[in-house]
């Protein structure tokens, strides 16, 4: 008999072609060693290119979901990623509360690579009021931050000040990624959380192939806090995986190709 493994579970949105969402989370779970579960919030039609369109789930058979999987096989850890509306956002963190998981990763997934609109403006203010002050780490690039904060964010500075306004909302700890900074040779993300301020860097990959990036950094810091690691431990271990995926990714269809999930594995693991 296997070793029992940790649980990670993802309460985000289908992407059809496979590089985010749902798809890209459980690729890295699988990657990174954890049991992974899934519970679907939109399903969207989308490719390499662009989102063709999207379907939200009935809010309450995401609750009902939610109920499936912890009341029965329970989760270590949960990565939230696209809540498009407010109806869902609600039910979520209902039963969050209601199934005492506090171990949770948000990533506030807003607008697609592609430009498409990912969640509604009320869904904005509801994760802010009601999802917020329930989650460990919370993973928003600079486009997402600004968003939530009001704030302009055009240096490392400017994220700190936003990742501090953020941690005032309740998280422990913020990371604000900022892949989207103009210049400089490294991708430079600021972490916030008890010890203060913290950057991680690594070399700037010059490559288009980055679709999923948010999801799977978001993934990767769920499965390691599904394994024990602290906030900071999981964050910096995501920032690795992610640097190493971004380096090896692919270059399929037409636009922004995927990850490659699997590159730290072995190969017929």
């Amino acid at each position: 008999m296997g070793q029992f493994p940790a649980r990670a579970l993802t309460i985000a949105g289908s992407d059809s072609g496979g590089g985010a969402g749902i798809q890209a989370d459980l690729k890295t779970f699988t990657a990174l060693g954890v049991y992974g579960m899934s519970v679907v919030t939109s399903v969207t039609a989308q490719n390499t290119v662009s989102v063709l369109g999207i379907n939200d789930l009935p809010p309450e058979f995401v609750g009902l979901q939610i109920d499936a999987v912890l009341s029965d096989i329970g989760a270590d850890a949960v990565k939230i990623g696209m809540l498009s509306n407010a109806g869902i956002v609600s039910v979520v963190a209902r039963k969050l509360r209601e199934h005492g998981q506090g171990n949770v990763v948000l990533d506030p997934v807003m607008v697609s690579k592609g430009g498409a609109v990912l969640m509604e403006s009320a869904a904005r203010e509801a994760i802010k009021k009601d999802l917020f002050g329930l989650v460990r780490i919370i993973t928003p690039n600079i486009p997402e931050a600004e968003v939530i904060t009001g704030l302009r964010i055009g240096s490392v500075a400017a994220m700190k000040d936003a990742a501090l306004a953020m941690r005032g909302l309740g998280p422990e700890c913020v990371v604000v990624k900022g892949g989207h900074l103009a210049g400089g040779p490294d991708a430079v993300d600021v972490l916030l959380d008890d010890e203060g301020f913290f950057e991680l860097r690594a070399p700037r990959v010059d490559t288009k192939n980055t679709h999923g990036t948010g999801c799977t950094f978001s993934a990767a810091a769920c499965a390691s806090l599904a394994k024990g690691a602290s906030p900071r431990e999981a964050v910096r271990a995501a920032k690795e995986y992610v640097t190493g995926a971004i380096e090896r990714a692919f270059r399929l269809g037409a636009g922004n190709g995927p990850l490659n999930h699997f590159w730290n594995m072995k190969e017929g693991e």
